[in-house]
Formats: structure tokens, C-alpha cells, sequence
């Protein structure tokens, strides 16, 4: 089991037609095996510093049997010196049976040379130098290597139980296909992806990803470059558990959450973390210039408003949105305060003073920058929203996805947002989602299993809600939809009729209550949606949503199926936030 715990778009033309290759010679490859012993030693060194060395019974004769001066026996001392006894027992029988098996000694056999063997592991260049080879590679796959200048990448993190690494997909719109093209390891679990078109040592554009882990630094990958062994930069310092975790200095000291890229002034990087602080960092210089120190909690999400050098969007979990300038962050601040603990934050990229802010409580906003009120407030799903994107090429057309294993498009025409689609993309819980660049209707969403990359025009309701507003040159054909109110196990095989009404027709555009007609059972259709190491089933829970205008204070929409608007909303419980999940997977990896 893993999960794509974020994710980011490349535009077309970016990436080089034919990506290099690391070629290491054996002084290099030693270097770095040596640099990798010396962080796993540091490491081990750390944790044998956290072990208490006190155990119970040490406990035990400093309580005394007794408890207390009075000599009365107390319950819990002589429960605790009987859980010892029994401990004991067990602990004399278990080292008999490593004694007996010489179970001390099992592992022991190269263990000190296991990180010098790895040197002997590559003999030749190129298995074509290889003589024990009589199968040479096949050319086919050179085809795949090479990328098209139609050819979109998707960078992801990717967090598995016993390793995690960054992949990177080629997605090709008009062939339908999706591919990973090549991977990099990581060191931590990745937390944030952001693209750079900078390249740190020349100062040109490039094709490199910042990435976010779980260490309080920020690594920097050139992607035109495959199997790289480290990345090209690395921004701040690791902070040993032997150190106080202060936050400031040189860099942070806890994990960089959120990470985005100043495309205007494109030496600047500003990062998120959960020390509490805003970083902005020169990447010709490799430092951080300013740590902004506005919030009271873990800074969650940040990003720099298009087209304006100086102004940063962030939000945190102490439940507040803020707006920086950054030429004087202490003194030009501008702050919102939301419901809820703050996932995401996303500028309207057709309306420059506009942006959108989800919560861990389920809520989307919209704000207007220039004022204190939001535009409007929307109930988008029971969980946290951990994803919130706008199409490329529509305005009006957002998407959201969240814990709640749903993700929903909206139409936010006139501030007034009207569910179009809710689909459960059967990925477990949602973290992550992108729009993609040259496409309005193709979107990334990565999950609790596998990246999914839906064109969401096969959805017989967007189709009709959205062709009027279709950029030029963009086609509305799709195939009829699976109906969404269905199980989606008994809908195999199943299509909808030619000329019947599509159920997320009615869901999203009629008011109708006419029961619906019987299916046939057809062939079923492909369907245009990629999934990549997994099978995509097409289904939707259809889920309530409730919309709310807070300039005239009246209810916009009430969506939810067989739910009237009179009924009264039941409390809901806090959903953990992504964080939280991310933190939890953490734990249950390391034990």
C-alpha cells in the first residue's frame, strides 16, 4: 500500500526530447556511498540518544513495595511487580532459544560490508559492453524514453511502506497515454512538489522540482536528468535531535509543508513548515533571506499571487488565511479567519484579487483580497478539502477533492457555486490534485493507492453544463456515462441507452423527481479515464453539499439527493486534516 501524497504539472515543451543520463565513475559512486553510510550511522546515533535507560524495576525500588511511608500495599505497585515477574519468565525463556539457535549472530554475516559491495554491483557501462548479456536491450523502448513535444509531465511524490521516491509520468492527451517515464529516490516522506523553470547553477531556465519531505530541507531535482543517485541543491540544514528545534536561523526546523515558486522574480522560493514560519529563500545563493513568524501554528499551504512579485498568499492551522508583502511582511499583513484548520490556498488565475481557501472541516471560501468578507462560503464535502483546482482554460469550472474519497466539479459563474459532478474515484482518500496546463478538462488526482488522470468530459453533465464556455479548438464528444447513483460492481457491462438522460443530468441540472428508466445491459465502453497501476471503476456516492452567498445571507443550492432544505444539519465530528493522516502513515511506517 502507498499513497501520492502531492503532485504538480509540467507544461509541454519544457522537458528535454531526450534526457540525460548520469554517468558515475567509481571515485564518484564511492563518495557517495561513503556520505550515506556516515547519514544512516548519524541516524541510528540519534535514536540510540532518545532510548530511556531506566526500566521498571529501577522504578519499582524507588516507589518501594509499598507505595508510601505508611506501609500500606498498594494495587498498582503489585500489579506492576507481577507483569515483572511474568516478563521476567517469558524474557529467560526467549534468551534460552537465542542461545540454543544463535539467533545473535543471524544477521551478522556482511553486515559491515554491506554499503562497500554496493560498488562491485556495476561492472559495465552499459549492458551492451556486457558479454554475459546475449539478450540486448530492445529499441522499442527508446520510443518511450524520448519525450514528445505534445507530452505532458506529472511529477509525484510517492510514499510507500519501505521506501519513498519521486516519480515521473509522461501523459500524452491525444494518444491516451500515461506512463511512468523515470523515478528518484527520496531520503523522507514527501510532503510538497512545486516545478521550477531555474536553473540554481547557470541562472537559465531549466526543468527542475523542489520537494518537501519531512526533514526540515528542501532538495532540488533536475528532471531532465535520469537516475541521478542526489539531488543538485539542497536549501537549509538537518536539524539532529540533539538540538533544540528553534524556529528562524538559517533554515527551518520542521518539516516543509507546502512549497511555490516566484515566477515573476524567479530566484525566489517561498516554503511552508511546521515550525511555525514562513521561509523565502535566494536560489542563486542556496540561503534563506526571510523568515516571516505571523502564525501561531503549522503553516500548511502558501502561494504567490500571479503576476505580482512581492504578494504571498498563506494559511495555517492556527485556522487563519494571511496576505503578505513581502518588502515589509511585519507590518503589511492582511488576515482572514476561517472555520477550520487551513488545507489549501489557490489564487483565481482569471481574477488577480480572488482566491480560494478549503478548510479541514470540509469548507471552501472564496475572497475577495481587497475585502473582509468572503464572496461566498460553500459546505463542499464532510471531510477535509484537501485538493482545490481551477481548469486551465474555463474560469468558472473548480474542482475539488477530499478525504472523503470524493471529488466534485463546480460552476462558481457569478460567485454563485452549483454542484456539476461528484464522482468516488475509488482511491480511498484524496490528497492531492492538479489541473493539467494545455488541457481544461484533463485533471490529476493522486490518492491513497495510485495517481488517477480523469478528462472529465466523459461525463455527460459536464459536457452539457460547460459547452458553451469551451475554449475554441476544444472538442465536447464523449461517450454516455455509467449511471453515478449505482453500485459500480453491478454496473459492469452496463451503458446508458442512446438518448436517455444522463443520471448526473438529473443530479446536476433537473429537479425532476420521475423515477428513472431501466438500463439495458450493453458493452461496456472505454471510458478516457488513465489510471496508472490500477483498474479505474466508475461510481458516485451522491453526497450534499450546501452553498451559501454571505453578501445577501441566502442558501445558493441544496444539491443533496431526497435531502429538503428545511432539514436540519447534524454536528459533525472534527475530520483529521491531511497532515494528520500523513503523520499517522509516518508512525505506522517507522514501527
Amino acid at each position: 500500500m502507498y499513497m501520492i501524497p502531492c503532485l504538480t504539472w509540467v507544461k509541454r515543451g519544457i522537458a528535454k526530447s531526450v534526457p540525460e543520463k548520469v554517468q558515475v565513475d567509481k571515485e564518484e559512486l564511492k563518495r557517495i556511498i561513503e556520505e550515506t553510510r556516515d547519514k544512516v550511522n548519524e541516524a541510528e546515533n540519534d535514536d540510540d540518544d532518545t532510548v530511556d535507560g531506566s526500566d521498571g524495576d529501577e522504578d519499582l525500588k524507588e516507589d518501594g513495595a509499598t507505595g508510601d511511608d505508611s506501609g500500606v500495599p498498594r494495587p498498582d505497585i503489585a500489579v506492576k511487580q507481577k507483569k515483572l515477574k511474568a516478563g521476567s519468565k517469558r524474557k529467560r525463556e526467549g534468551d534460552d532459544i537465542v542461545d540454543k539457535y544463535d539467533l545473535d549472530d543471524y544477521d551478522d554475516e556482511g553486515e559491515d560490508d554491506m554499503m562497500k559491495g554496493l560498488g562491485d554491483l556495476t561492472c559495465f557501462a552499459t549492458n551492451e559492453d556486457d558479454p554475459y548479456l546475449t539478450m540486448k536491450e530492445d529499441d522499442s523502448d527508446d520510443e518511450d524514453f524520448a519525450i514528445k513535444a505534445t507530452d505532458n509531465l506529472i511529477i509525484t511524490g510517492k510514499a510507500e511502506k519501505e521506501m519513498c521516491s519521486l516519480i515521473v509520468h509522461v501523459y500524452n492527451e491525444d494518444l491516451g497515454n500515461l506512463y511512468v517515464h523515470h523515478d528518484i529516490l527520496l531520503s523522507s516522506f514527501p510532503l510538497a512538489v512545486e516545478w521550477l523553470n531555474f536553473d540554481i547553477g547557470e541562472e537559465k531556465p531549466g526543468n527542475f522540482v523542489a520537494v518537501g519531505t519531512m526533514d526540515p530541507f528542501i532538495e532540488i531535482w533536475d528532471i531532465d536528468v535520469v537516475d541521478s543517485l542526489e539531488p543538485v541543491a539542497i536549501l537549509g540544514t538537518k536539524m539532529t535531535k540533539k538540538k533544540n528545534k528553534k524556529p528562524g536561523g538559517k533554515g527551518h526546523s520542521d518539516a516543509i509543508l507546502d512549497l511555490s515558486w516566484n515566477s515573476t522574480v524567479r530566484n525566489i522560493l517561498a516554503s511552508a513548515s511546521a515550525d511555525t514560519t514562513v521561509g523565502l529563500w535566494d536560489l542563486t545563493e542556496g540561503t534563506m533571506v526571510t523568515s516571516i513568524r505571523q502564525h501561531n501554528d503549522k503553516v500548511q499551504c502558501l502561494e504567490w499571487q500571479p503576476g505580482d512579485q512581492q504578494t504571498l498568499l498563506t494559511g495555517s492551522f492556527d485556522k487563519s488565511v494571511r496576505l503578505f508583502d513581502c518588502r515589509n511582511p511585519k507590518a503589511n499583513v492582511k488576515k482572514w479567519n476561517l472555520s477550520g484548520e487551513v488545507e489549501k490556498v489557490a489564487w483565481n488565475t482569471f481574477n488577480s484579487f480572488n482566491y480560494f481557501a478549503s478548510t479541514d472541516d470540509g469548507m471552501v471560501y472564496c475572497i475577495d483580497s481587497r475585502k473582509d468578507k468572503p464572496l461566498f462560503t460553500l459546505s463542499a464535502h464532510e471531510e477535509a478539502v484537501t485538493g482545490i483546482c481551477q481548469s486551465s482554460g474555463i474560469p468558472d469550472l473548480l474542482v475539488t477533492t477530499s478525504s472523503d474519497q470524493i471529488m466534485k466539479i463546480w460552476d462558481v459563474q457569478n460567485n454563485k457555486p452549483s454542484l456539476v459532478l461528484s464522482r468516488n474515484l475509488k482511491l480511498n482518500q484524496l490528497f492531492s490534485a492538479g489541473a493539467c496546463p494545455e488541457a481544461p478538462f484533463v485533471f490529476a488526482v493522486g490518492g491513497e493507492k495510485e495517481i488517477k488522470v480523469w478528462d472529465i468530459r466523459e461525463s455527460a453533465a459536464v459536457r452539457k453544463h460547460f459547452a458553451s464556455r469551451s475554449p475554441s479548438g476544444v472538442t465536447m464528444e464523449g461517450d454516455g456515462d455509467v449511471p453515478e447513483d449505482l453500485n459500480a460492481e453491478a454496473m459492469d457491462g452496463l451503458t446508458l441507452d442512446p438518448g436517455e438522460e444522463d443520471i448526473d443530468t438529473i443530479f446536476g441540472e433537473d429537479d425532476s423527481n420521475t423515477a428513472p428508466k431501466k438500463k439495458k445491459k450493453k458493452k461496456k465502453k472505454k471510458k478516457s479515464t488513465m489510471v496508472l497501476e490500477g483498474e479505474e471503476t466508475s461510481s458516485m456516492n451522491a453526497v450534499g453539499s450546501l452553498a451559501h452567498n454571505t453578501n445577501n445571507q441566502e442558501p445558493i443550492s441544496m444539491l443533496s439527493e431526497g435531502v429538503s432544505t428545511g432539514a436540519k444539519k447534524k454536528k459533525k465530528k472534527r475530520k483529521k486534516s491531511k497532515q494528520e493522516v500523513v503523520q499517522e502513515t509516518m508512525n505506522d511506517t517507522l514501527e
